[in-house]
Parts: structure tokens; sequence; C-alpha cells
């Protein structure tokens, strides 16, 4: 009897703590405002926000293996029609406000001039993120494919895990170049941005609670992130908030 008490007991105390905390599952590039958002949502309902970040495509399968996130922010809008379409979120949840640009950079001291993609094409190497399955490469590809560039450019692709990877790629002056989220760019004093792709793929970040989700609290974190607050954090941080979004 003793044994059954306890083992309830250790029940009960792990779905408190469950309820009073939060996991969120965030796309590389989302790092910074996330972390600063998690602290002032914190600070505002005492709930504890825990976040594990990388390659959006990574962090879906993960969810669709059953890792107990709560909350999950894409960097585009495939990963999360594939999670609703398998019923791991409700379309109702999701909210699509964000936006990015993507830029070409090169290491802080390089004197490698790009004024125009095609001169992409004449390095040696250029790191992406993996363009076969994370949206940072996703895009970039989509972009070189529209210009006629990618069947030239492709077999000189170093493909990263995730974007911030690609950033490290040329910060490191491992690759003379990358293309990355502006965003990312901004947060480096290692490299330089060498152009800003004009014209690019519509870059559309999704943002939703995780059905099987149990915290009150994860709604409300996504309403947060998505309302005034969280979207002048990301305002200020660099990135585009789409007119007319939800």
């Amino acid at each position: 009897m003793k044994r059954i008490v306890a083992v309830l007991l250790f029940v009960l105390v792990a779905a408190w703590s469950r309820s009073d905390e939060l996991l969120v599952f965030g796309a590389a590039s989302l790092t910074e405002s996330l972390q600063e958002l998690g602290k002032a949502f914190e600070a505002k309902t005492g709930t504890v926000v825990r976040f594990s970040f990388g390659a959006s495509s990574d962090l879906a399968r993960q969810i669709k293996a059953e890792a107990p996130a709560d909350v999950f922010f894409s960097a585009d809008t495939a990963k999360m029609d594939d999670l609703e379409r398998a019923g791991l979120v409700r379309k109702e949840d999701r909210r699509e406000f964000l936006s990015n640009v993507l830029v070409v950079v090169v290491p802080s001291k390089s004197s490698l001039r790009i004024s125009q993609a095609k001169d992409l094409t004449a390095l040696p190497r250029l790191a992406i993120a993996d363009p076969a399955a994370v949206p940072a490469g996703i895009y970039s590809k989509k972009w070189l494919e529209g210009l006629g560039l990618w069947k030239e450019i492709e077999p000189k692709v170093v493909p990263t895990l995730d974007v911030r990877a690609a950033l490290a790629a040329v910060a490191s002056e491992a690759a003379p170049a990358g293309i990355v989220y502006k965003t990312d760019a901004a947060i480096s004093k290692d490299v330089k941005i060498a152009m800003i792709v004009q014209n690019g793929p519509e870059i559309t970040y999704s943002l939703a609670r995780v059905k099987a989700s149990t915290p009150p609290a994860a709604q409300k974190f996504v309403e947060f992130i998505a309302g005034p607050e969280g979207r002048a954090v990301f305002e200020r941080r660099g990135f585009v908030i789409k007119t007319g979004s939800s």
C-alpha cells in the first residue's frame, strides 16, 4: 500500500512540475528572440520556459517521434503542414506572422566582392543549411533555381546541419561565403553581408501549440509571442512582421 501511495505521489508531483514548465522547439534562427521572450513570459507568469533549438526538419521529426514538446516554431510552413496532416498540431492553433530575408555573407576580413548571384558560381565552396531538408537551405535552393544557377552551384555547396552551422562555417573561414538569414548575420561580428537577396522566395515561419501538450500555459505562450510584445522583440532583432498576418 505504501508503495502504491509513493508511486501516486511521484506521478502527481511530476504532473505538477510539468504543468509549471514548457518545452519549446524552435528554429535555430529564432534562438536569441525566443530566449528573450521566454524570460519575459516566465517573469510575467511564473512558468519556466525551456528550449530546444535546431533545424526545423529535425525538430519536426522529433515531435513525430513523440518528443514532449509543448510548442513548435518552424522556419517554414511545410514542416508545420506535415505535422498538421499527422494530427500533431491543430490548424486553429497556428500563427504565421513572421518573415525574414536571405543574405550572402563572407568573413568580416574578406575582400571578396559579391554583387550578384552569378558571382557565387566562381566560389570553390558555398555554405548553406541542408537544401534537402532545412528551411534556410530550401529557400536558398529555390532562389538559385529561379535564377537558373542551382545546377552550376550545387557541386560547390557545403550542406550544414542548420542555418547557424552555415553561419559558423563562414565565420571560421571554412567557407568563403554562405547564405543565411539577415537576422543570423546580425548576431556575428565575424561575418559581414556581401549581398542582400532581392526578390527571393517568400519566407514564412509557423508557430503552433503541439496537440499532445498538457500544460495550460502552452497556448498562452503562443499568444504571447505572437502578440504585440513578441512582435516587437522580433522586429527589433531584424525579423519582418507580415502585414495582415494571424
